[in-house]
């Protein structure tokens, strides 16, 4: 079967969609099926093209045995409604035709966060007439609304209808939690076509390791309590908590606490200006690292900080990043309500905060800090309950979906073509 994969974001880039993307396609590979990618010079999300890379119309390489199309986009930061937008749609102009210059793919799977990446899969699913699979990775556009990156208005009434044309039209939907199938299910999606494959973890990058000495020494973190946050510094994340529990931690002289923040993204400028300005030595910020080297940051932390802004939308929402501290053996402060905090509860794998709630986490912290024996209980159980979302299964599970799609049209043009010749 040769699998066409529609995606903007792919490494060396290291967010969480590219990191499923390209785990579940080396898995596809693996079990002896053909894949080809389609994706943009690799900029996220500083909107900078990455060293060894240029932002050509059509570039070739292969990554793990997945042959990898690399097309034109309009490169911009991870900000702004208007030009990550333009980002969005450029990708979506480019990717169309350069999916008729691969060998005939038997089927196209095109995953968000937004849908216009959808667009050109459906695009080409009717081109190619083959089936259309649309991965939900997040129900865009109405997480433009929950973060108040843009106000009520005719054009996101317009992108919902497009959004709901998209999830129709496809074959099936596979979306990353349960909340997401519900949500379509209660919009008059077909229930029978929506598949849930939540995120997880590479099991074989991500395991318990000794904290690095070198990081330690490098960062001045010896003999603290150190709290990490790791990923993306968006509109969404609303890290300025993580500072307020910081600066409430300094005046209280809890100096052997320390916060540590990877990542850049759309707010990073904003909360490195910030954390000068509240003069908090006990806060350090790190840029991106490479894919391979995250793990040494993650094993210099006592605890993981997952944050989200504190919105209904993001009760539906499960960050990929709990999966990785969970099999690094971490404990997880988890300041995300719903399904993502059902986990980290149900596996007493952490603690739940509210979030925007600086005061409780800063008791979380204080609690954790205070209780070694608490914090490695957590991270043991974490890790036992990781094995459930291991990468290798989830990408099993949906390949079962893409094969299951396959034969179901198939079969249904074998029956079109009988009935045409019966007739």
């Amino acid at each position: 079967m040769h699998i066409l994969f529609l995606t903007d974001n792919f490494p060396p880039e290291v967010n969480a969609p590219a990191s499923r993307t390209f785990e579940h396609c080396r898995e596809w590979v693996a079990a002896g099926h053909r894949v080809t990618v389609i994706t943009c010079a690799p900029n996220f999300p500083t909107g900078k093209v990455f060293e060894g890379y240029r932002n050509r119309l059509f570039a070739r390489e292969t990554m793990a045995g997945i042959e990898v199309v690399r097309v034109w986009s309009y490169v911009t930061a991870n900000e702004g409604f208007l030009r990550r937008t333009l980002d969005y749609v450029s990708f979506m102009v480019t990717a169309t035709p350069a999916s008729l210059r691969v060998e005939r793919p038997d089927i196209v799977i095109a995953t968000s966060p937004q849908f216009f990446t959808a667009v050109a899969g459906y695009l080409v699913s009717r081109m190619r007439r083959i089936p259309f699979i649309f991965e939900l990775r997040d129900l865009w556009p109405e997480s433009i609304r929950a973060v108040g990156a843009m106000k009520q208005s005719t054009l996101l009434d317009w992108l919902e209808r497009l959004e709901l044309f998209l999830y129709r039209k496809a074959d099936a939907v596979v979306a990353v939690t349960n909340a997401f199938r519900d949500n379509l299910a209660g919009r008059g999606i077909d229930a029978s076509k929506i598949h849930v494959v939540t995120n997880g973890a590479d099991l074989t990058r991500f395991q318990p390791m000794e904290k690095d000495r070198e990081l330690v020494e490098t960062l001045g973190l010896e003999g603290k309590f150190v709290a990490g946050y790791i990923g993306t510094h968006g509109m969404a994340h609303a890290l300025e908590t993580l500072l307020e529990t910081a600066r409430l931690l300094r005046d209280e002289g809890r100096d052997d606490i320390h916060l540590l923040l990877l990542g850049n993204g759309a707010s990073k400028e904003a909360l490195v200006a910030r954390a000068r300005e509240l003069a908090l030595a006990n806060v350090s910020f790190v840029d991106s690292v490479p894919k391979a080297e995250v793990v040494r940051y993650w094993s210099v932390l006592d605890a993981s900080i997952i944050h989200l802004r504190r919105t209904d939308l993001f009760t539906t929402v499960i960050p990929s990043k709990l999966f990785e501290c969970m099999a690094m053996g971490i404990p997880v402060l988890h300041g995300v309500q719903g399904e993502s905090a059902r986990i980290v509860e149900s596996e007493d794998a952490g603690q739940t905060f509210e979030p925007e709630n600086a005061a409780e986490l800063r008791d979380r912290l204080k609690g954790l800090s205070r209780d070694r024996d608490l914090a490695a209980r957590l991270g043991r159980n974490g890790l036992a309950a990781v094995r459930k979302y291991d990468r290798k299964h989830l990408a099993g599970r949906m390949l079962e979906v893409v094969e299951n799609c396959l034969s179901r049209h198939k079969h249904d043009k074998q029956s079109m073509a009988d009935d045409s010749r019966s007739a």
